[in-house]
């Protein structure tokens, strides 16, 4: 597993941020299938006969689901989310689901909930890789992970009733670079469907902390325990199987015998025997008792990542990175090749006579296995003996004696949605062409959470340079598809520096110098459902009145940190000068982009006092707050307040050389960088040839010259005729131009910097006469 950067684990960043992220992610998927590769499989029988199997899967997409399998026919029964990260692995533990991720956190989860996350686990200081539990004593659990950290937990007693101490605990006893002072004092309760009502600053009365198994100088990836709970093993990238006592943490002994990673351990209900799966590509099979390899099985080409064994321990199904299924009799050493899948595969789960088996895919799928009597599967034939050397099974595919698989269909399967695997990021920063694995590329508009075309399967470069435009808007966002679809980061103060006319964003009913922050509206429109449900509170503000930084809440107005308090920050607040034909408008509610609610965007972030967290942002109730949302979300939200990012853009305004034009000024000018070349056409018309005075009222197209202000005229003043833009209501008598290049009335000052300019002085502009239209 190597690391890569996320929206939750921001650990390994090279790039310093003040203020809290805020990310949203993007999925035109419905809530009921996976968008990305399946990590884990946990399956849950049956208590009683009138109920049924439920299979649990986790995903790369961040999330769990839950799947009913009655009849054998898998059906969607649940969504489990608030992991922000990859989910690696998942147990079930007595009546909780356990999993673990990429965000460094375990969860528990009521198993039958609607999504109910019941605790969050903030041990960690890394990637949570895997996780072990006890048949017989549900109550344990082990994770391990990257940083070679293992843990014992005892579940029912890190679930005890906690003391809720939010605001009695001081900020510096937080969670620092993923890791708490007091070792069971994280429990955030946050899902879909839940409220979000603690912090992890929630410290057990009892002060449980989990067993420390202390050994590890490197990543761990895999652990088993027996039944009792009295035997664990664990490995990774140190290529030996360690052995536990989990009741005390204690190390018994080191096996030695693989040559590379170990990515899969299972171990008999006795506690005797162990298998272990290597990228070595090997399996082996360990007496405890007598500390030793007893046998060894050239099954695969390539890297054994999963395993999963009969109950009786007789048989092992395996699978891995040659998107192989194998079954193996550990006794005789016969093979056979159940089925091959399109991707390498990830983890097994086995049901009865159904083998489930998780690949890179998003899809799960059901494969014959004969679980209650594996030896008849050998009596179809085309079995082989595995070897004992790990190149013996590469020697016999090479000289073309691969064996046939037994079966070419699964029996069932649970689809999934192609994941995103390309994205690029169109220049309007607003629109962002993606590609899935399917091949499909399509267009999605960033502001609304919608795919606005989607062009099948045609080529992405091809589809990119068609959609180029010649503009330049600032990128007030950064994003990646790591989960399989668009995460969206927002970052402080940076976010706010795109503006853009209202009528470029073909918004009806406002003034055409109208400017809309993208990202101001954005946020409006993720965050309406909070905002509508949210109660202001007594006094004040519901947000304990961020504008005078009182309830000592970090991150303030009045943050002690010079670089917070000395952003600068605007009220933007709605006008007649700038929306016409909105008197209904409620500007602290409503927004010009519209995310759609039948597939919602999750909100990714986190408050004052804890790690991140996801939710639906439907889900939101209106009661988080500042400790839950960052500080500066709510301000723009709630007060329309945020930092004014420098949008000026300076340039020097001459007649061209030979031309009989006067000039305007001997100074440089400065304007909105989004400002419109016909406004400085406009200008030098209003300015030369009509000799009218300039309306001092237009100040949004303002820009200077020496000491004083002079004012772009307004348009709109004579009425125009049906179909003709704005900038053609004077005659074409002056072009401006730029490097001699006559420059498009529509093209901002932003643009012709960047594409025509190309150069880090000052802009130049010259302007030139001619001839009038008839």
């Amino acid at each position: 597993m190597h690391r890569v950067g996320s929206a939750g684990n921001t650990a390994s960043s090279t790039r310093p941020r003040k203020e809290k992220r805020f990310t949203y992610v993007l999925n035109d998927a419905d809530d009921t299938k996976h968008c990305a590769g399946i990590n884990c499989l946990a399956y849950l029988k049956a208590s009683t006969s009138d109920s049924c199997d439920y299979l649990f899967s986790g995903s790369r997409d961040g999330t769990l689901k839950r799947w009913a399998l009655k009849d054998q026919n898998p059906t969607f029964s649940g969504t489990f989310e608030s992991h922000v990260d990859w989910v690696n692995d998942a147990i079930i533990a007595g009546d909780s689901l356990v999993s673990c991720s990429s965000d460094a956190t375990i969860k528990a989860w009521n198993c039958l909930s609607d999504g109910v996350c019941t605790r969050t686990f903030r041990q960690h200081s890394d990637y949570v890789t895997c996780l072990a539990g006890a048949e017989k004593n549900k109550n344990m659990v082990a994770s391990g992970a990257l940083g070679g950290e293992v843990f014992i937990w005892d579940i029912e007693a890190a679930l005890s009733p906690v003391i809720k101490s939010r605001d009695a605990v001081p900020e510096d006893e937080n969670m620092t670079n993923g890791n708490l002072g007091a070792p069971m004092s994280s429990s955030r309760v946050v899902s879909s469907t839940n409220n979000i009502t603690g912090s992890n600053n929630h410290v057990n009365p009892n002060g449980y902390s989990p067993i420390s198994a202390k050994g590890h100088k490197d990543s761990v990836y895999a652990l088993a325990m027996n039944d009792a709970g009295t035997i664990l093993v664990s490995g990774g990238t140190e290529k030996v199987v360690r052995v536990w006592d989990p009741r005390t943490g204690s190390k018994n002994m080191k096996l030695r015998g693989h040559t590379d990673n170990i990515r899969a351990l299972l171990i008999d209900s006795t506690g005797r025997y162990c298998l272990s799966g290597s990228s070595d590509s090997m399996i082996r099979l360990w007496d405890l008792g007598q500390q030793r390899c007893v046998h060894s099985y050239a099954v695969h080409t390539d890297s054994v990542w999963a395993l999963a064994a009969t109950s009786s321990f007789t048989h092992v199904y395996s699978g891995g990175r040659d998107q192989s299924l194998y079954l193996t009799d550990l006794s005789t050493r016969e093979s056979i090749l159940l089925c091959n899948n399109e991707h390498p595969i990830l983890q097994l789960a086995l049901q009865d006579d159904t083998i489930w088996v998780a690949t890179t895919d998003s899809s799960v799928y059901g494969w014959p296995a004969e679980g209650q009597a594996p030896h008849k599967v050998f009596q179809k034939g085309g079995s082989f003996l595995a070897g004992n050397l790990s190149f013996s099974r590469a020697r016999a595919s090479l000289e073309g004696s691969a064996p046939v698989p037994v079966y070419k269909e699964p029996s069932f399967t649970i689809p999934g949605h192609p994941a995103i695997i390309k994205h690029e990021i169109l220049n309007n920063r607003r629109h962002v062409l993606t590609k899935d694995t399917a091949g499909s590329v399509k267009l999605w508009d960033i502001t609304k959470g919608v795919v606005i075309e989607d062009y099948g399967k045609v080529t992405f470069e091809e589809k990119k340079e068609e959609l180029f435009e010649r503009v330049s808007i600032p990128a007030w966002f950064t994003m990646d598809t790591r989960m399989g679809c668009l995460s969206v980061h927002l970052d402080m103060p940076q976010c706010f520096s795109a503006e853009m006319y209202a009528t470029d964003l073909n918004l009806s009913g406002f003034n055409e110098d109208a400017k809309i922050n993208l990202a101001h509206e954005t946020l409006k429109g993720l965050l309406y459902h909070w905002l509508t449900k949210r109660k202001p509170k007594s006094g004040g503000s519901a947000i304990h009145n961020l504008s005078n930084g009182s309830d000592g809440v970090v991150g303030k107005f009045s943050s002690t940190d010079p670089a917070v308090r000395n952003v600068p920050l605007m009220r933007v607040e709605s006008s007649d000068a700038d929306v016409a034909d909105h008197s209904q408008l409620n500007s602290s509610t409503y927004s010009v982009f519209d995310f759609l609610t039948d597939s919602p965007p999750s909100i990714i972030t986190e408050g004052a006092h804890s790690g991140p967290w996801r939710k639906k942002c439907v889900d939101l109730d209106g009661t988080e707050d500042d400790r839950d949302l960052p500080w500066w979300c709510i301000e723009c939200v709630v007060s329309g307040r945020y930092p004014k990012e420098n949008t000026k853009c300076s340039f020097y305004l001459q007649p061209l050389e030979g031309s009989p034009v006067p000039s305007v000024t001997q100074g440089k000018l400065s304007a909105p960088r989004i400002l419109r070349i016909h406004k400085v056409v406009n200008y030098v018309v209003e300015k030369f040839l009509l000799d009218k005075p300039l309306d001092p009222a237009n100040n949004d197209g303002s820009f200077g010259l020496g000491t004083g202000q002079v004012q772009f005229p307004a348009l709109g003043e004579n009425p125009l005729r049906a179909g003709v833009k704005p900038w053609q209501k004077y005659k074409p008598t002056i072009e401006v131009l730029c490097n001699n290049q006559v420059l498009p009335p529509e093209m901002s000052l932003a643009t012709v910097r960047t594409y025509i300019w190309k150069k880090p002085e000052d802009l130049v502009l010259q302007y030139r006469i001619v001839q009038s239209r008839s």
